[in-house]
């Protein structure tokens, strides 16, 4: 090998390098699932993620914005499809359906009974606590106008962002998860 071409394999070598070192130790996430337990699980990892010091971006579209919705929404100035759509999705992350066994809304009252005899975080609390320990939530405005839910249908510290806010994030993560 001359040295001309071993000079330029170190260069490029050095190149690749500051690109990975760039790249934080970060994660990001899609929540586009309203389920209880999907939902119980992207905000556990979230919480694990945060206490090992690590910036967490989730972006929540679709029926994930059921797990971040307040639990009283006004339905002024909504369209009748809207007003639809709202009555029947849940309110909030206390309403929300499991992905298997819901067995007519008694799936996840059995989950949370279950758990908090096991003194599990409750899903609110889990919510709550990701915010404190600084998880950055961005709900997709495009799910959001296509569901009639507006900025203070939301819980506090919520962003409104589209894809490109999601990317921007993912691109300086190197974890991106799909719930």
């Amino acid at each position: 090998m001359e040295q001309s071409e071993l000079v330029r394999k170190v260069e490029e070598l050095g190149e690749r390098l500051a690109v990975l070192e760039k790249k934080k130790s970060n994660l990001t996430m899609v929540l586009l699932s309203g389920d209880f337990d999907r939902v119980m699980a992207a905000f556990i990892m979230a919480n694990g993620a945060l206490a090992m010091n690590k910036e967490v971006t989730m972006f929540v579209t679709f029926w994930g914005l059921d797990a971040i919705k307040k639990s009283t929404i006004s339905t002024s100035g909504k369209t009748f499809l809207e007003k639809m759509v709202l009555w029947m999705r849940p309110k909030g992350p206390g309403e929300l359906p499991t992905s298997k066994m819901n067995f007519a809304g008694i799936g996840p009252k059995l989950f949370r009974y279950m758990m908090g005899k096991k003194n599990i975080e409750s899903l609110p609390s889990l919510i709550a606590m990701s915010l404190e320990l600084g998880l950055r939530i961005i709900a997709c405005q495009m799910s959001m106008d296509v569901m009639g839910i507006k900025k203070e249908d939301l819980i506090d510290d919520v962003e409104i962002g589209g894809v490109a806010a999601f990317l921007g994030a993912s691109y300086e993560s190197n974890t991106t998860l799909f719930i």
